[in-house]
């Protein structure tokens, strides 16, 4: 059997191609562009055609940084049809980033955007085998000229369940980055999950503003809009004009929180704007509960707020028919397994543990990194995620933050998402971030790191001097939970898909405590 995922996605639909796929929307001087399934379909033939003429061959890993396009969609379909192994990255990038990457993959090619061949030209130094080609925004580029001068690959190779389809690499915040071998049963099993869970149905409409180098945007998004045959509204990035202006149009948005928020602070978002939709979902990063019902009362929705990894894909989701609770991430998706483990064994309901996941979704290692791998999988086969959590006696998961991230003070543990929960429900806090930093006595201090509503001017605020965080905390948390210190800052440092990067803040204050005994 050819599993092969791009034939799962378009040659079983072969009789149905001629529905549109992907629509740019008008910008500038440029009018709206439909693009069909069936010239999706085409262009990733002639683009595979380019790639194989380059020499590239089944199981290569193609290295790919370019702008959110059509191309660039067309490039990922042209590398699943030609059984190579399709390894997005980040565009802020830089090449010495890059060129780790490169090397670690192995690369035989490497697909950039045209106005970066003088950066990426440093990222290729030390590479002489590297075939390297551009692609751009508009069909220009190296890659579409040299597929220009051959046929189009129409056959789509034979490819095994446990044959690699992608390799995405993690973010790297814990330390170096680990490729994540993506297999075609795996992506193909949790589209197929998520379209059931999500209920879409015929004539849904996606509205696309996420990149396209995550699993986010390029598996859990246009996946389920293709097993739906459905039309995606295809925004180059988020903004919140443009979000308003397309909204009418969608059914389906797939966001972060950091995108709900600003939409939030437009008074145009609001019931009548959303009529029409069917379904918010939120992932990538936490999402408060403040959020959570400030969206719910200014549109009348609840967004459907799930859980997942690039290791893992979409791991739990909260219902589509039924509740959906604030600060929950839901229930296993089908076929998947979850539990929550502790050092003596399974977690009881609401005990805190470990969240560990089995089922087809999951990836197949981490690439040259055997003893990583196994590290990571338990004998019975289990993830072990790296994420601290609980279930209900439901089986609803709530997650409680990264074990990474638990601060141990005064030898007891402390999970920094309880605190920020409390936080964030003060009046005019709009967001929060709790770390452990070096500390002479406790070993790590609980230190608080908010963002407030009206933006004063930052700076490190004295517990005791501050009786509205103190006594919000002291009527929820236990003493030991209770921050040290408060620091306001204009905003918390995120990655592109919206995480706070709390390894960043951990970096930028870990002298804090050791350095200045007056704050101690």
């Amino acid at each position: 059997m050819n599993a092969n995922l791009y034939r799962f996605s378009f040659d079983r639909f072969s009789d149905n191609l001629d529905q549109v796929f992907l629509t740019e929307p008008a910008h500038g001087q440029v009018a709206t562009q439909s693009h069909s399934y069936c010239q999706v379909d085409q262009r990733s033939a002639v683009l595979a055609g380019g790639l194989v003429s380059l020499g590239a061959k089944i199981g290569d890993r193609i290295v790919v940084q370019v702008d959110k396009s059509v191309d660039a969609i067309a490039l990922y379909f042209a590398c699943l049809r030609t059984g190579l192994v399709y390894v997005p990255l980040n565009t802020a990038y830089t090449p010495n980033e890059v060129r780790f990457f490169l090397r670690d993959a192995g690369a035989t090619v490497f697909v950039y955007a045209p106005d970066r061949i003088d950066d990426m030209a440093k990222a290729m130094v030390e590479l002489p085998n590297l075939i390297t080609v551009s692609l751009g925004c508009c069909g220009d580029g190296s890659l579409p000229e040299a597929a220009r001068s051959t046929e189009p690959h129409n056959d789509i190779v034979d490819r095994a369940d446990t044959d690699l389809a992608a390799m995405l690499y993690t973010s790297g915040t814990t330390g170096r980055s680990k490729g994540a071998m993506l297999t075609h049963r795996g992506l193909r099993e949790n589209a197929l999950a998520l379209h059931r869970v999500w209920a879409f149905e015929p004539g849904d409409v996606l509205l696309h503003t996420l990149p396209i180098f995550h699993v986010h945007g390029l598996f859990v998004a246009l996946h389920c809009a293709i097993l739906n045959r459905s039309e995606v509204i295809f925004c180059p990035r988020f903004g919140v004009d443009e979000v308003l202006q397309q909204l009418p149009q969608a059914s389906v948005l797939m966001g972060v929180p950091t995108q709900y928020v600003r939409l939030l602070a437009d008074s145009r978002f609001n019931r009548g704007l959303c009529r029409h939709m069917r379904l918010f979902t939120s992932g990538s990063a936490p999402m408060t509960e403040g959020v959570f019902n400030s969206f719910a009362h200014q549109t009348g929705h609840r967004i459907c707020e799930r859980y997942g990894m690039t290791e893992c894909g979409i791991i739990t989701s909260n219902p589509y028919e039924g509740e959906r609770v604030a600060g929950t991430v839901g229930y296993a998706l089908p076929g998947y397994e979850l539990r929550v483990m502790t050092e003596t064994g399974p977690a009881a309901p609401g005990e805190v543990g470990v969240v560990e996941v089995r089922g087809p979704h999951l990836f197949s290692g981490y690439w040259q990194l055997p003893d990583k791998t196994a590290q990571e999988l338990t004998d019975d086969g289990f993830f072990r995620t790296g994420d601290v959590g609980q279930l209900d006696h439901t089986g609803r998961l709530t997650l409680a933050g990264r074990s990474g991230d638990m601060i141990i003070s005064g030898g007891l543990n402390v999970y920094p998402k309880e605190i920020e929960a409390v936080l964030d429900q003060i009046e005019g806090v709009a967001e929060s971030a709790v770390v452990g930093l070096p500390h002479p006595d406790f070993g790590e201090a609980v230190t608080a790191f908010i963002v407030l509503s009206n933006n004063p001017a930052t700076g490190v605020v004295d517990a005791q001097k501050n009786p509205n965080f103190s006594a919000e905390c002291e009527g929820f948390l236990a003493r030991f939970k209770q921050p040290k210190q408060y620091i306001v800052l204009e905003k918390l440092p995120r990655n592109t898909m919206g995480k706070v990067q709390k390894a960043a803040i951990r970096a930028a204050y870990d002298d804090l405590y050791t350095s200045s005994p007056d704050l101690s």
